[in-house]
C-alpha cells in the first residue's frame, strides 16, 4: 500500500489531481465553519440533537455538522442531487431532452447540464428559504434591530450562495481531482463527522448511566428533554454497532467487486491474408452497477416530504394535515421503510438502464462478428441480455435495500435513532470510496504500475 501511494506520488499528472482534490475539500472544511449571520447557532445545536433520527439530522450528517452550525454550506449539494433526478427523469419523460441526451453529443451533454445548474440554484433557493422559515418559526433568528426582510434575505441568499459554490466545487474536482466531485464532497462531510460521532457515544454513556430526574427536567425544555433521550446509548450497544459496521463494511466491498460475465465467442474470419477472431471473452455485468446513487437519491425523495413538513414547522405532535404528514414520513414509522425500499429498487433498475443498453451491445457484437453461445446474433441476443441485466439489477437493488433499511429497523429496535443515519453514511462513504479508488487505479494501470487493489 505504502508504495503504491509512493509510485502514484511519483507520476505528475496523478500528484496534481491529489492534491487539487485534497485543496479543494480544504476549502470545503472552510466553508462549513463560515457561520451565517444572524442566527443563533447554540440553540439552533440543540434543537437538531433532538431531531438525530429524521431527515434533518441526516441532512446534518451529510454536511459534516454544517447544518446544525447554520454555517454558508448548510445545506451542502442536497439541491444539486434533488436538481440532478429531476432533470434526469424529466430526460426520459420530455423527448426534446432525450434526444439532446442521447444525439446532442458534447453540446447536448453542456445544455443538459446548464440546466442542472439553473435547477440547482432554484432549489437552493426554495430550500434556503425552508431553512429559514424553520429557525425563524424556533425563534432562533437575532434580528439585531435590522428589518426582519433584510435578515431573511441575506440568509436565504447565504445560504443558496453555499450551494451553488459547492456545486462549482464537485464539478471542478470531477474535471481536474479524483472521483466524482459531489460523491467526493459527501464523503467529506460524513468523515469529518468522525471524531463528533465518537464524543456523541461517550456522552450517550454517560446519559444512560445518569438518566434523568424530575428534578433536572424541571429545569429543561422539551427539545433539550428529547435531546437527551435519544442521545442516550446503552454500553452493551458499542460492540454491537461496531461489529455491525465492521461486517457492513466487508459485505459492501465484497457486491460491490461481484458481477456477473457473459461468455463471447468471435468467429474467425479472413481480412486479405490474416485471420481474425477465434478468441474467447466475456461481457462484465457488475452486481451493483448503479453504485450507492440510488440511495442518495431514494434518500433525497423520501425524506421530502418530512423536510417540507419541518420547514413549515410540523411535527409529530401538530395537529391537522402537518402532524399526520409528519408521522407518515417519520423515520421510525414502518411507512418511511416501505418507502425507503422501493424507492432504492425503482432507482436502480432507473440507472442500470441508464448506464447499461441491452440492444447496444448486442448491435455491437454482431458488427464485430461476436455471439453469445447458444443465442442468434441480433434479437435474440439482446433479449438474453435483458433477462440477465433484469435479475442482476434486482439482485443488486436487494442488496442496497436491505442494507440500508436494516439500520433503520435496527435503530428502532433498540431505540437509538443516530444508528439509521450512521447505517446510511457507512453505505456512502465505503462506496464513494471504492468508486474513487477504481478511478484512482485505472490511472495507475495506464502507467503500467500496480494498483491499490492488489
Amino acid at each position: 500500500m505504502i508504495k503504491t501511494v509512493r509510485d502514484a506520488w511519483k507520476i505528475p499528472e496523478l500528484r496534481n489531481k491529489i492534491l487539487f482534490t485534497i485543496f479543494a475539500l480544504l476549502i470545503f472544511r472552510l466553508g462549513a465553519a463560515i457561520p451565517v449571520p444572524y442566527i443563533n447557532a447554540d440553540q439552533l445545536e440543540t434543537y437538531l440533537s433532538a431531531q438525530s433520527g429524521t431527515i434533518l439530522g441526516l441532512m446534518n450528517a451529510m454536511s459534516g455538522s454544517a447544518f446544525s452550525m447554520a454555517t454558508l454550506f448548510a445545506l451542502s449539494v442536497q439541491p444539486y442531487i434533488n436538481s440532478s433526478i429531476i432533470i434526469q427523469l424529466l430526460t426520459v419523460a420530455i423527448p426534446a431532452l432525450e434526444r439532446l441526451a442521447k444525439e446532442g453529443g458534447e453540446e447536448g451533454r453542456k445544455k443538459i447540464a446548464s440546466i442542472t445548474r439553473y435547477t440547482t440554484v432554484a432549489i437552493g433557493l426554495l430550500q434556503g428559504f425552508g431553512y429559514y422559515t424553520l429557525i425563524n418559526s424556533y425563534g432562533l433568528v437575532e434580528t439585531e434591530g435590522l428589518p426582519a426582510i433584510w435578515v431573511g434575505l441575506v440568509i436565504v441568499l447565504s445560504f443558496t450562495a453555499g450551494s451553488a459554490f459547492l456545486m462549482w466545487l464537485g464539478e471542478q474536482i470531477t474535471e481536474f481531482g479524483i472521483g466524482n466531485g459531489i460523491s467526493i464532497l459527501l464523503f467529506a462531510g460524513i468523515v469529518s463527522r468522525f471524531p463528533r460521532m465518537v464524543s456523541d457515544i461517550v456522552t450517550g454513556l454517560g446519559y444512560y448511566n445518569n438518566p434523568l430526574t424530575d428534578e433536572m427536567k424541571a429545569n429543561m425544555t422539551e427539545t433539550q428533554i428529547a435531546a437527551y433521550q435519544n442521545a442516550a446509548l446503552a454500553p452493551w450497544m458499542i460492540p454491537v454497532i461496531i461489529i455491525g459496521m465492521l461486517a457492513l463494511v466487508v459485505f459492501i466491498v465484497f457486491i460491490s467487486n461481484a458481477e456477473r460475465r457473459l461468455p463471447v465467442q468471435y468467429a474467425k474470419r479472413v481480412v486479405g491474408r490474416k485471420m481474425y477472431g477465434g478468441q474467447s471473452t466475456h461481457i462484465p455485468i457488475k452486481v451493483n452497477m448503479s453504485g450507492v446513487m440510488p440511495i442518495i437519491f431514494a434518500q433525497s425523495i423520501a425524506s421530502l416530504p418530512a423536510t417540507i413538513g419541518a420547514f413549515a414547522g410540523w411535527t409529530t405532535t401538530s395537529g391537522g394535515f402537518g402532524g399526520a404528514l409528519m408521522n407518515l414520513f417519520d423515520t421510525t414509522k414502518p411507512f418511511y421503510s416501505i418507502l425507503y425500499f422501493l424507492l432504492i429498487v425503482g432507482f436502480s433498475y432507473f440507472y442500470a438502464t441508464m448506464q447499461f443498453n441491452p440492444i447496444e451491445v448486442a448491435n455491437n457484437l454482431k458488427k464485430n462478428g461476436g455471439f453469445i453461445p447458444g443465442f442468434r446474433p441480433g434479437k435474440p441476443t439482446a433479449d438474453f441480455i435483458m433477462k440477465v441485466l433484469n435479475k442482476i439489477t434486482m439482485f443488486g437493488a436487494l442488496y442496497l435495500s436491505v442494507v440500508a433499511i436494516a439500520p433503520i429497523i435496527t435503530g428502532n429496535l433498540v431505540s437509538y435513532n443516530s444508528l439509521a443515519i450512521g447505517g446510511t453514511s457507512v453505505i456512502i462513504v465505503v462506496g464513494v470510496a471504492l468508486e474513487t479508488v477504481k478511478q484512482m487505479e485505472a490511472q495507475m494501470l495506464m502507467r503500467h504500475y500496480k494498483g491499490f487493489l492488489e
